[in-house]
């Protein structure tokens, strides 16, 4: 009966996504420890049932936090989805972070449920997952391929840091040990064999290029499979040019998991 229930929940909303033309974006939600949380899916306009497809799981910044369940829309993947997403292959999952207090603890486990249901909904390839975010959702992008090693086939990490527990910074990655006095080389160690492409603006001075270049360079003495750009003469703001390098979804999606990997 549930099999039966999800089948129509996916026949009315493919009906829906392709009688609306250009609106790809579903509107889904899901309850986590008695609260209800709302997000979007970005279907692609040729899904269908019959194969399995690649899901990415999209990380906001701080500044699209909330609960309209549209501001995460505004910034990142999305909107780059909005022009170019007739040509993409792959479903996008796009949580909420209620607030800016980062990508951790029940908010992480949310946009990994997010994540989870996406893929039993849309048929989603667990050997084909992808990880990406911007600024806080970078940061949050490192937290999570630091919890779940082995779960994504490969990352994009555009103005995300590590930081330091002992630094004062509220978006640093959490579970390090305080007396770790090379969090980069730490977390490099602890996320597995994850591809990276990692991405900053050369003056951003909200996430300083330091933080990518540091990560980078720990990644790189593991002999790990990362990549990094640098744009000159850009803040922040780095993600339009990011989301925009035509080279990065070929490489994302030449990844693949050899055994699936499930939320822990």
């Amino acid at each position: 009966m549930r099999r039966l229930t999800l089948l129509l929940c996916l026949m009315i909303a493919s009906v829906a996504i392709h009688a609306s033309g250009s609106q790809r974006f579903v509107e889904q939600s899901l309850d986590l420890h008695g609260k209800t949380y709302r997000y979007q899916v970005f279907v692609p306009d040729s899904w269908t049932a019959a194969r399995a497809w690649p899901v990415v799981l999209f990380l906001h910044g701080s500044g699209e936090s909330g609960s309209d369940n549209h501001s995460q829309l505004s910034q990142g993947l999305p909107p780059w989805l909005k022009d170019h997403g007739q040509d993409f292959r792959a479903v996008v999952v796009i949580p909420q972070a209620p607030n800016a207090g980062g990508w951790n603890g029940e908010t992480e486990q949310m946009a990994l449920k997010a994540l989870d249901d996406s893929i039993k909904a849309w048929h989603g390839d667990r050997r084909r997952l992808y990880l990406t975010g911007l600024s806080m959702g970078g940061y949050g992008a490192w937290q999570i391929a630091l919890d779940h090693p082995g779960m994504f086939a490969a990352a994009a990490i555009i103005c995300g840091g590590i930081g330091h527990p002992n630094d004062g910074d509220p978006l640093h990655v959490q579970g390090i040990p305080a007396n770790t006095t090379d969090p980069h080389t730490w977390v490099a160690a602890h996320i597995g064999k994850l591809p990276v492409w990692i991405f900053n603006g050369a003056i951003d001075d909200v996430v300083p290029p330091e933080e990518s270049h540091r990560m980078h360079a720990a990644l790189q003495a593991r002999g790990d499979d990362v990549r990094y750009t640098e744009f000159p003469g850009v803040g922040h703001g780095s993600w339009p040019m990011a989301y925009a390098t035509a080279e990065l979804w070929p490489w994302m999606f030449s990844h693949r998991l050899a055994m699936a990997s499930t939320p822990r």
